[in-house]
């Protein structure tokens, strides 16, 4: 931790309109000042620092030449949007990013009038900014859509959909692709920032108009020629071809973190008659504070850490985290079995893959930001005879769904979906919660889903997962730190569909699926204290179901409720159905569900979140006290009264 930096020039700026009354020469100062400001916020806040750090200079020059709000810019992920955020109205509350009625670590609409755009998953950007565009220009308004996108963001297929669509928006669309991994052009320098200068000018661009509508009335020979000509001459002196072919006028590239050679740029940009334009521009990530510079990952995601050093202070060690736990079990099984391999979309890192890759890397494969072509290339894998684990994270499986149906389920493929960050996850808030996997695989014919209630269940899950060649199987877990048990020397093959007692009673019923075991336990102890005498039961399943215990569980016990960390449409809803469907409730049952409530929930530290919903043990006992003051048949939404 250190001190706030002294930030003469950034004091000044409270909106864009504030930074566009600055001199040219004033924003080289300005920027090394909001780089200082935002690292000083991250250290106290921790979160994203890496890429935010390599657009400062980026986006100090879009607000410094274009009229946002009126333009409306979108950051694509957004988690590079600290600085973007400390220049719109927001630096006083730039140190409460991340935690409970702070800012939000991403763009949300609903905290500025200069986050337009929600986002938080990739690749949407480019469309969005279109759909802005298009509507200014049908309306008669000013206004451009600028859409910024890092280069991991057009490994999805969604961009290139976007970018080819790109011509109805015209001159108001602007495409920044944020190159900051090097991947597509080489090191720029004053050369290559001329050119761009030069091809963005207005003469330019107005005479590559005319001769395109001169060559396109040439004879046919002659226009392709024409073609190829303008083509290698571009290709020759900046690259950008591709681009070209999606309709868009090619600039760059240039140095992102030079504003003498971005400002220029820009407005020639802004002023063009022709259009969609997209400008290349080559940043490094973590660029000007030195420890991540250094650092391997760039300081990606850091928690709270010491300017001077970089050093980030670490949690108090404590059990294994459930993503260590698979990937050390998915590595195990491997080594058993030949045929079992990895996939991942970009997020070898965060699945735990990496020790995967380490020690099988001609099994593991990073398709990038593409997770409906992970899915279906894991089907075609099963297809063929591999055992293929599809690592995603809930809230990314999301995007990958008609996949699943269409490609897995139906086909009734052996591929087994490893669903990290089920439930919620704290911090990245509702973006990133993996509230509705249950929902949306258990309602699927031939879909066989499981949710660890600690990391030892964890354990039998991969191994039953990959002894599992009947067709599609899931198993989630939460993002953070099991519950401390021991983990088994060898795993058990678990029974498919098949729960267990861990706790036995005769008037109340809680069947609990995934971690909120150890808070169902607790529930069970408060109300054995106040004479309700209770049975816990970990489903494992929830689909499919284990009907039989649900059925000894129902006509034994007076109460039973159902605790998920899943949204409505999940376990509850199936263990209605089957009582319903089998007249369980005719002899006066109770039955309640928990589950996450029906709204998103903000960003808070987990166990605020689940108690919030009424997911911790006060909740269950609630649950049941008020099921035993009514006489009818009835379900608790999730959110404590």
């Amino acid at each position: 931790m250190s001190e706030r930096p002294v930030t003469p020039l950034l004091d000044k700026i409270d909106t864009p309109a504030d930074l566009r009354t600055l001199k040219p020469e004033q924003l080289a100062q300005l920027a090394d000042e909001l780089r200082a400001e935002m690292v000083s916020a991250v250290s106290v806040t921790g979160g994203h620092l890496g890429a935010g750090l390599g657009v400062v200079e980026l986006t100090t020059a879009i607000h410094y030449v274009f009229n946002t709000p009126d333009d409306k810019l979108i950051w694509d992920v957004g988690h590079q949007a600290y600085p973007h955020k400390i220049l719109t109205g927001r630096r006083d509350r730039i140190r409460t990013l991340r935690q409970a009625g702070g800012l939000s670590g991403f763009t949300q609409r609903a905290e500025s009038e200069y986050d337009p755009f929600g986002a938080a998953h990739s690749s949407t950007s480019i469309s969005a900014a279109i759909g802005f565009a298009v509507a200014n220009k049908l309306a008669g308004k000013p206004g451009k859509g600028i859409a910024v996108i890092g280069d991991g963001s057009m490994s999805a297929g969604m961009a290139y959909e976007a970018m080819n669509n790109a011509e109805i928006a015209g001159n108001r669309l602007v495409v920044i692709l944020n190159d900051n991994d090097m991947s597509i052009a080489p090191p720029v320098g004053g050369l290559s920032a001329y050119l761009a200068r030069m091809v963005s000018s207005g003469p330019f661009l107005g005479l590559r108009e005319v001769l395109k509508r001169f060559a396109n009335r040439l004879p046919r020979p002659l226009a392709d020629a024409a073609r190829k000509t303008d083509e290698f001459a571009r290709g020759m002196t900046m690259g950008g071809t591709l681009f070209e072919e999606l309709g868009f006028y090619y600039v760059g590239p240039i140095d992102g973190h030079n504003l003498d050679h971005l400002i220029p740029v820009l407005e020639n940009v802004r002023d063009a008659a022709q259009g969609p334009i997209l400008i290349h521009v080559v940043t490094k990530k973590g660029h000007g504070y030195a420890p991540a510079e250094a650092a391997a990952d760039k300081l990606h995601a850091v928690q709270k850490f010491d300017v001077l050093t970089g050093g980030q202070i670490k949690p108090e060690p404590g059990p294994p985290s459930y993503t260590g736990v698979f990937a050390k079990a998915l590595v195990a099984e491997a080594e058993r079995d030949p045929t079992i391999c990895a996939i991942t979309a970009a997020m070898p890192t965060g699945t735990g893959l990496d020790k995967f890759q380490q020690a099988f890397p001609d099994r593991i494969f990073d398709v990038g930001i593409a997770e409906q072509h992970a899915v279906t290339f894991a089907a075609g894998l099963a297809a063929q005879g591999m055992r293929p684990f599809c690592a995603i994270y809930s809230t990314f499986l999301q995007r990958a769904y008609d996949q699943v149906v269409h490609d897995v389920a139906i086909q009734n493929l052996p591929v087994r979906f490893a669903i990290d960050r089920a439930g919620l996850v704290g911090a990245d808030g509702s973006t990133h919660a993996g509230s509705f996997d249950i929902t949306y695989l258990a309602t699927l014919p031939n879909m066989v889903v499981m949710a660890a209630a600690d990391e030892a269940e964890l354990v039998h899950m991969v191994h039953t997962a990959a002894l599992y060649d009947a067709g599609p199987i899931a198993l989630r877990y939460p993002r953070g730190n099991g519950v401390g048990v021991a983990l088994p020397e060898t795993p058990e093959q678990l029974e498919i569909g098949k729960g267990r007692i861990v706790r036995s009673g005769k008037k109340v019923a809680i069947l609990s699926l995934g971690t909120r075991l150890e808070e169902a336990l607790k529930a069970a102890d408060r109300l054995d204290a106040q004479g309700l005498s209770a049975t816990v039961a970990d489903l494992r399943f929830a689909k499919p179901l284990d009907e039989a215990l649900i059925r000894k569980l129902c006509t034994s016990h007076e109460v039973v409720v159902t605790v998920e960390e899943g949204a409505v449409g999940g376990l509850g809803a199936h263990v209605l159905t089957l009582a319903s469907d089998e007249g369980l409730t005719d002899a006066g049952l109770k039955i309640r569900t928990l589950r996450l409530p029906d709204i998103f929930q903000a960003h808070d530290k987990p166990e605020k979140q689940y108690a919030e919903a009424g997911l911790d043990a006060d909740g269950i006992v609630d649950a049941v006290l008020k099921a035993l003051r009514h006489n009818s048949v009835g379900v608790i939404g999730g959110a404590r009264a």
